[in-house]
């Protein structure tokens, strides 16, 4: 064996082992982070089957000294109406995910092609609400005026249209969608509607799937429209529902202590805060599985381009 064969095979072993510490660190880094993310969520589930007192006693702790369920039966001793909330909530979430997610491909798309003539005053008009907003007062005068209240309405429109979301999804244009595609498609006698949906959406699905997690996330999270505007319990959703049951149990418990009963230590404000957050946060984690692959594909859209 020559010294060149020896040189490549020492270089070779010092490649693998650093190879091998390289992924080591990474794959430490990566799951240290993965139970940062997780240990809080496990934390929430088990202070919501801690027993109240055990919580005014001893704190917030991973091994409470008594557990109990009472914080969840008080969340579902409303009955029908939690279950009409979490209708309303899905409704919701759906019916303004669709429609949100149809206005955004409309719009990015047309800023997103470079023989569009109006696309720079869209683009400055676009831009130029992220830097000066007009605060609630215009959201108020045309719901009430438009809209009314107690309606599915009032709880879609307002937040069918977010800027942040248009930049997202025209940027992913710009990265996959190759313009000479367009021009291509347009030579064959394509018409702007069929290259739209027939050529452009098949090979964006990755942020059609980014923007689409996002607006179902603000309409699922959503609560501050419904207390403006929803009067009827009809149409209140899962999470205002749920910040009235706070509210509702932490004036309780305000209302005891103060008389100085016995009863503040039976109503569960702390693990009901917790078990909320859990029926909260359970329904929309179902969503993430279905979008994990064209979002990690959506990543990677930069490096394989390069």
């Amino acid at each position: 064996m020559d010294i060149t064969q020896k040189t490549k095979i020492t270089d070779g072993g010092r490649l693998g082992r650093a190879s091998l510490f390289s992924r080591s660190v990474i794959n430490l880094i990566t799951g240290g982070f993965a139970l940062a993310c997780l240990i809080p969520f496990v934390f929430t589930v088990i202070i919501s089957f801690s027993a109240e007192e055990s919580i005014r006693r001893n704190g917030y702790s991973f091994f409470p000294s008594e557990w109990s369920v009472a914080a969840y039966k008080s969340a579902f001793e409303i009955g029908d109406q939690l279950w009409r909330s979490l209708y309303n909530s899905v409704l919701v979430t759906i019916a303004g995910t669709v429609l949100a997610v149809l206005i955004c491909i409309l719009y990015s798309y047309a800023l997103f092609r470079r023989d569009y003539k109006f696309r720079g005053f869209f683009a400055f008009f676009c831009f130029f609400t992220m830097l000066f907003g007009g605060g609630l007062a215009p959201t108020v005068i045309i719901t009430q005026t438009l809209l009314g209240q107690d309606n599915y309405a009032v709880l879609i429109i307002p937040m069918l249209v977010n800027v942040f979301n248009f930049i997202i999804m025209r940027s992913f244009f710009q990265a996959s969608v190759p313009f000479e595609l367009i021009e291509a498609a347009h030579i064959d006698g394509s018409g702007e509607w069929r290259t739209l949906f027939k050529i452009v959406l098949p090979i964006s699905t990755p942020g059609i799937a980014t923007v689409s997690l996002l607006f179902m996330l603000a309409y699922w999270n959503e609560w501050f429209i419904p207390q403006l505007y929803i009067n009827n319990n009809n149409y209140v959703p899962l999470q205002y529902l749920l910040v009235q049951m706070q509210r509702d149990a932490q004036y309780m418990a305000l209302n005891a202590g103060k008389a100085g009963s016995g009863i503040m230590a039976s109503i569960p404000t702390e693990s009901l805060r917790m078990a909320l957050c859990v029926m909260i946060v359970v329904p929309i984690s179902f969503a993430y599985p279905f979008f994990q692959r064209y979002i990690v594909k959506g990543l990677t859209v930069g490096s394989l381009k390069g």
